[in-house]
C-alpha cells in the first residue's frame, strides 16, 4: 500500500532483507542481533510495518499483543535520512490502526520523549525491567 506522501507500507513479514533490518538498528544506535534472530522477532509478533521509499528501505516497528487489549511496541527505527519526514508516525500510526482497542507501552530510545508524546503517549509512574544483559542496560534504568 503507499500513502498519499509515496512511502510504501508492507505490513507483512515476506522479501524482508533481515540483515537491512540489523543494520539499520545498528547504525541509528539501537540493540541489534543476527539477521535470523530479528527475523523470528518480528514474524513471532502480532503487526509489523515496514516502510519503503521506492525499494530503499527507510523504517520498521512491530508490537507484540494479545490482540485484545494490552500491546506493546518495539524496534521502532527511521534511518537518518528519512528522519523528520513522518516515516515514524506513519509506522506508529498503522500499529495503532491494527490494533484499535489495545492499551499500548513502548520501549524507547532515550531522546526520544517528545517524538512519543507528540503522538498521544505519555510517561508511566510505573514501569519495572529484567534485562538479560544489565551491565549493557544501565543507560536505561534509574
Amino acid at each position: 500500500m503507499r500513502n498519499d506522501r509515496g512511502l510504501i507500507i508492507k505490513t507483512d513479514c515476506s522479501g524482508i532483507d533481515w540483515q537491512a533490518i540489523a543494520d539499520l538498528l545498528k547504525k541509528v544506535g539501537m540493540t541489534y542481533h543476527e539477521p535470523e534472530v530479528h527475523q523470528r522477532a518480528f514474524e513471532a509478533s502480532h503487526t509489523t510495518v515496514f516502510i519503503y521509499e521506492e525499494s530503499r528501505l527507510v523504517g520498521f516497528g512491530r508490537a507484540i499483543s494479545d490482540g485484545e487489549y494490552q500491546a506493546a511496541i518495539y524496534d521502532v527505527a527511521v534511518s537518518p535520512e528519512a528522519q523528520g519526514k513522518g516515516v515514524g508516525k506513519v509506522i506508529i500510526q498503522t500499529i495503532l490502526e491494527r490494533l484499535p482497542n489495545c492499551n499500548f507501552i513502548l520501549y524507547a530510545t532515550p531522546g526520544m520523549k517528545d517524538f512519543y508524546r507528540k503522538l498521544g503517549f505519555g510517561l508511566m509512574k510505573t514501569g519495572m525491567a529484567l534485562f538479560t544483559n544489565p551491565e549493557a542496560m544501565k543507560k536505561f534504568t534509574v
